[in-house]
């Protein structure tokens, strides 16, 4: 089901009319960079919505709750530079690489974490330090948790963890999450892990999926596994600074500072604050359908998608031209032409035979650019091409791609988080059944500890009595021995 622009506006709007008519949770208000967010970002509310299947009172809500929380817990200012580096530093939470649909993995190597050692408040900043940073580096796009369980045992086995990890996923990072990948995972931890199925919703279950070095493969790439999962990358943990990008800076409109390649192979950055930059404070020109992301569908034999351009000034003439990172992959028809005032087109973009839809379109970009004619009489494909060599456009619009069904898919596997109304109290019960599980196991470890001594004193202790015995029993031989001797009778000659 693809959300409207209007049911966003709607969602948007019934945020504001509640803010200006009840006012913020506490008198700090929200964070001004959650108030821009929601009034410019059209993708974080459209995440809201697809995390409850559309029903727009629980995404306001949720919507309500996060940004309660985010001002509460501090998120905004959350930075790399007032966290614990050590926990940052030591390997244990970090990311790298990605699964094969294309989500970035966020990995949980559990053997180097010991439950109870860390400061938790400060591991609860590193691991939200984390989400925002990716959230910024994907876009908003979902990652996958990868628990390492390479080597590990019952005390890695954090269920305080878990619980905070799957409540940032339920509640204040919508449609977030991919899959929770398990690596490994030891024969004594099956228990815990057929209990932590017990409170996920039954079509949620497939969201985790246990692997071993063998079958990894089946979801990472061997190439982007690293060697000690069974994969060929021999990467070594590193923490690396974040290159300090503003991931919302793609909004329609504008674009990121990072360089993007489009069609012709020159690198396109953000412009100065003559030109795009003061876009913002302008009359807007073009009005494009979607807004953020184009999804393809099988139609037939061909695999398309669609974007709607509209010239909403009513006085001139645009001209507009779409460019693409894969130019190879996609064909887009037309690319470039004129729009009169109020005239409205569909471009066709059709993907080429012989790429495979699925995890192809995660990296792939689009750029719709435009600018006002001064000489409407401008119609010929080379008078145009002409002035796109010496023009620079006015206006921008950045789009990514999704495979649609594909899309459809993920959205109802993350929503079904959102149905255990129930979860917490099950977590509460499992974290309780796993302590006590990790009681009984220290308990049994002692007690072989001190059977295992107590065998080796039993043995030392049989050794010794057969030695003494052995003694016993050779000073009765000789004692027996002596006696006869002393009863012989000498015979007279």
């Amino acid at each position: 089901m693809e959300i409207s622009t209007k049911v966003i506006a709607e969602l948007r709007e019934k945020f504001f009319k509640k803010l200006e008519e009840e006012g913020p949770p506490d008198s700090r208000s929200f964070h001004a960079a959650d108030i821009a967010r929601i009034k410019n970002n059209d993708n974080w509310l459209k995440r809201f919505l697809e995390h409850h299947e559309f029903n727009e009172q629980d995404a306001f809500n949720m919507l309500w709750e996060t940004c309660t929380w985010r001002r509460k817990f501090g998120t905004n200012d959350i930075t790399e530079d007032n966290v614990r580096r050590d926990y940052l530093e030591d390997g244990v939470i970090f990311s790298y690489s990605k699964d094969k649909d294309g989500k970035k993995l966020f990995v949980i190597k559990s053997k180097l974490h010991v439950k109870g050692v860390k400061d938790f408040a400060e591991l609860q900043r590193c691991i939200v330090y984390w989400f925002e940073r990716l959230e910024r580096e994907e876009n908003g796009n979902q990652i996958s948790l990868f628990f390492d369980m390479v080597d590990a045992g019952l005390s890695n086995m954090d269920m305080e963890l878990i619980k905070y990890l799957i409540g940032l996923f339920k509640s204040y990072y919508p449609n977030f999450l991919n899959y929770i990948i398990v690596l490994e995972m030891p024969w004594v931890l099956n228990a815990a892990f057929k209990i932590i199925k017990s409170w996920l919703p039954a079509k949620a279950i497939p969201k985790i999926k246990f692997v071993n070095k063998t079958t990894l493969k089946d979801y990472v790439n061997p190439n982007d596994a690293l060697k000690c999962w069974g994969g060929n990358n021999d990467y070594i943990f590193k923490f690396i600074s974040e290159e300090q990008t503003n991931g919302d800076s793609v909004l329609n409109g504008k674009l990121d500072n990072k360089k993007v390649h489009f069609v012709d192979n020159s690198p396109l950055t953000e412009q100065s604050s003559t030109s795009i930059g003061d876009q913002v404070n302008e009359e807007q020109l073009l009005s494009i359908e979607p807004t953020e992301v184009i999804t393809f569908n099988k139609d037939g034999n061909d695999v398309t998608g669609t974007i709607t351009l509209k010239n909403i000034t009513i006085d001139k003439s645009l001209s507009y031209k779409i460019k693409t990172t894969s130019p190879e992959k996609f064909r887009v028809r037309p690319s470039s032409g004129v729009l009169q005032p109020s005239e409205q087109r569909t471009v066709m973009v059709v993907l080429q035979s012989g790429y495979n839809i699925r995890g192809l379109l995660n990296n792939d970009r689009f750029l719709v650019m435009c600018f006002p004619l001064k000489n409407t009489n401008t119609a010929t494909t080379q008078e145009l091409n002409l002035l796109w060599k010496s023009e620079k456009a006015t206006e921008m619009h950045k789009l990514r791609c999704c495979d649609g069904a594909e899309n459809s898919e993920t959205q109802k596997s993350h929503s079904m988080l959102t149905s255990a109304t129930a979860g917490n109290d099950h977590i509460d019960a499992f974290s309780s059944k796993i302590n006590h599980l990790e009681k009984h196991n220290n308990n049994i470890y002692s007690e072989i500890v001190i059977v295992k001594y107590m065998l080796l004193i039993s043995i030392i202790l049989t050794i010794l009595m057969a030695i003494f015995m052995g003694y016993v029993l050779q000073v009765d031989i000789k004692n027996l021995i002596d006696q006869q001797k002393s009863c012989r009778i000498p015979r007279d000659t």
